[in-house]
């Protein structure tokens, strides 16, 4: 079982992003005090992109605290590394690395119930908001993705709440194993695999339908 720690909680709302009017959400700030999180992510929280962000499947980022080093190593001159939230997280917390993690567990945090649904998939927004044209690949290569939850119960939540597994209902599906399968470019030969996740009910609905796709161009 995992017991781990809500170390910060961060909500963002929409900002410019870039000189052509593209707006983003993913420079978030610190929350001290508890805020109610609910099936579309915390009070207060929001997304410029509701097609490709936010939703039940996507109603709280995860990335670890674990990885910043990493980064930080990478890109020495960047500042929004010295402190959560570069990512775009809301929850930041240190031992729910994606090889720690898998699909469908389910954590108490403070008054809620959440449960893993994917892991991230990157888009080249990191690239513009790091400065650095190689993040979205560095991602893919080393799967530092960061995790989705969905809210299986409502509840308000504030950093320093216990983070406790519940459950875990697929242990064959660590997230890093997911994203390098779904992602990552690991699927070729790999039919019954994919046929199986898309068909397990808890993975993000995005991401079953991948699945189910990379599983039909499978060679017989």
């Amino acid at each position: 079982m995992i017991e781990t720690k809500l170390d910060n909680l961060l909500i963002g709302t929409p900002k410019p992003f870039r000189e052509d009017g593209e707006m983003s959400a993913i420079a978030k700030q610190l929350v001290d005090q508890a805020i109610v999180l609910g099936p579309l992510g915390l009070a207060g929280n929001q997304v410029a992109d509701p097609l490709h962000h936010g939703g039940r499947d996507k109603a709280v980022h995860l990335y670890p605290v674990e990885h910043y080093e990493f980064w930080k190593d990478k890109y020495p001159d960047l500042d929004i590394l010295n402190r959560p939230g570069a990512f775009g997280e809301n929850f930041s917390c240190s031992g729910l690395t994606e090889d720690k993690l898998c699909l469908g567990d389910v954590f108490r945090v403070g008054e809620a119930l959440i449960e893993c649904s994917h892991a991230r998939q990157p888009c080249w927004k990191l690239n513009h908001h790091f400065g650095h044209p190689d993040v979205l690949k560095t991602v893919i290569k080393t799967r530092k993705s960061g995790s989705y939850f969905r809210v299986l119960e409502t509840g308000k939540v504030r950093a320093g709440d216990d983070m406790i597994q519940q459950d875990r209902h697929h242990p064959d599906w660590p997230l890093d194993r997911l994203f390098g399968l779904i992602i990552g470019g690991k699927h070729k030969g790999q039919g019954a695999e994919l046929r199986a996740l898309s068909n397990i009910p808890v993975l993000a609905e995005t991401w079953r339908k991948r699945a189910a796709q990379l599983a039909d161009i499978q060679p017989m």
